[in-house]
């Protein structure tokens, strides 16, 4: 394939990303507000319920992972993912109203993403598998580009929400994912060479009617999942347990020389889940810090300048995303040409350096405020490091798959690799009830008690995160050995 074949392949692949990305941050951006404030939730039910919801959907990537290899292939199912899950969208904004509505909504969204996410990435690893050497800008640029739909989404559906109701924002992701599976279809003739193996033979009937029928039923369990929360925490625990158990199993059934790449990829999932529980606070302890303790109103020099709801604020991180990915590509590349290139390893270290200073300034923020409520540039400005960590954990960890794994596998292991951020996102979700706010009845709470409560779980969080950059970089050593054994034996000289 020429590397003009390989651009038109790659944008199909980031149009239908981008919208993707445009419905599944639009419905992130309210549904948990759309829980405490419509619903009248509990923080601790809302919050364990986005975990649950969060786990769950990226859990289901394994199955689709599986499908995509061995059964539709990689771009029938990520087609049909985002079919599913402009569906999920649009039951949302159409049924909203009641818990149980949430809950099929919310399966239907979890089923959709477990079969689109890891076949597009899988996609992306096939187009540039020839050319490792382009791997990790080619998954940098894909994360930076289909931030741009997530950015204009957080921002909008809110607004959307505010303006016309919870139903129309929920519709509008609905709406934005199906002119992406529009151009999709205009353009699909430049991944005609692109896929798995099923791609490129028929799909029998009676195939189709099986998986269709195990969709609905997997929707159906999923809801009442949804509906018990003990139901969910095993499942979450069971999951992750079992993902650990399988890796061990793999690990010992595949050939000596294959051993080193793996032990590589484990290290660096669990970093990257480990980021996702700091990441998960962006939707939940976040959002309701910033819903209760934070202006809105952005003003300089005593100019008001704009204001934005609880929800748009977590637009900032993939803007930040935006503004930082050409400095990022271009330090990879300055130090390429100095043959002083870091490893993704040592990216990650950076990466959690960054995270640990997002959480320093949250924590400082809600210490040093006069009032109960922070100005809203602590937000703005605590979005950047942990943005750029995003960008060197999150986009890389991907890269990492294609690297490190044997390609028979790459696709089930992408799969793997979302489980556990959804492990993590559920843990996430119970560190962020540490701060969880007593509001049945709806009562509002007292801001300066909820100041420092959200203060207290901001201070232990940047404990963490730095401890977590101190471990990864004494453990820098040991990954280097391993890179050099995986090298040898890629090479053929182990």
């Amino acid at each position: 394939m020429s590397a003009t074949d390989r651009s038109a392949a790659f944008r199909v692949v980031l149009a239908i990303e981008i919208w993707e990305r445009f419905g599944f941050y639009g419905m992130q951006a309210i549904l948990l507000l759309y829980m405490v404030q419509k619903l009248g939730m509990h923080d601790t039910q809302a919050n364990m319920l986005w975990g649950s919801f969060a786990a769950i959907t990226y859990a289901a990537p394994v199955v689709g992972g599986w499908l995509g290899d061995r059964v539709l292939g990689s771009r029938r199912t990520m087609l049909v993912g985002a079919m599913v899950l402009a569906t999920g969208y649009l039951l949302l904004g159409l049924m909203s109203g009641d818990a149980h509505s949430l809950f099929i909504g919310m399966a239907t969204i979890s089923v959709g993403n477990g079969l689109f996410k890891p076949n597009s990435c899988n996609t992306v690893n096939i187009i540039y598998r020839d050319e490792p050497h382009k791997l990790d800008v080619a998954f940098t640029i894909y994360y930076m580009s289909v931030n741009v739909g997530s950015t204009f989404s957080l921002f909008l559906t809110p607004w959307i929400q505010q303006a016309y109701g919870w139903g129309a924002a929920f519709i509008s992701c609905g709406l934005g994912l199906g002119l992406g599976i529009c151009g999709y279809f205009l353009r699909q003739a430049r991944l005609s060479a692109i896929g798995t193996a099923p791609d490129f033979q028929p799909v029998p009937m009676r195939r189709t009617a099986v998986i269709s029928v195990t969709m609905l039923l997997a929707i159906a369990i999923i809801a009442r999942i949804f509906e018990s929360s003990s139901i969910q925490g095993l499942l979450v625990i069971a999951s992750g347990l079992l993902i650990i158990a399988g890796w061990i199993v793999l690990y010992f059934r595949v050939a000596s020389h294959e051993r080193p790449g793996l032990k590589i990829i484990y290290l660096l999932i669990f970093e990257v889940a480990l980021y996702f529980v700091f990441y998960q606070q962006m939707v939940t302890s976040l959002t309701l810090f910033t819903l209760r303790n934070v202006g809105k109103d952005f003003t300089l020099f005593g100019l008001n300048l704009f204001s934005l709801s609880a929800g748009q604020f977590q637009g900032f991180n993939p803007l930040w995303i935006m503004l930082g990915t050409p400095l990022v590509i271009g330090a990879y590349n300055w130090l390429g040409r100095r043959d002083a290139d870091l490893s993704i390893a040592g990216k990650f270290v950076v990466g959690f350096a960054c995270v640990t200073l997002s959480f320093v300034i949250w924590w400082l923020s809600a210490r040093m405020s006069s009032t109960p409520y922070v100005s809203p540039w602590w937000m703005l400005i605590g979005y950047g490091p942990l943005s750029i960590g995003e960008l060197m954990l999150n986009s890389l960890g991907l890269a990492a798959i294609a690297r490190y794994v044997p390609a028979r596998i790459s696709a089930l292991m992408a799969g793997c690799f979302y489980v556990m951020i959804g492990f993590a996102m559920y843990v996430g979700s119970m560190v962020a009830n540490m701060a969880a706010i007593d509001n049945t009845g709806g009562k509002e709470a007292d801001p300066a008690q909820t100041l420092m409560i959200y203060g207290s779980l901001f201070r232990d969080l940047a404990y963490v995160a730095g401890a977590a950059t101190l471990i990864f970089a004494l453990l820098l050593p040991i990954v280097r050995k391993w890179e050099s054994a995986h090298a040898r034996q890629a090479t053929g000289q182990g």
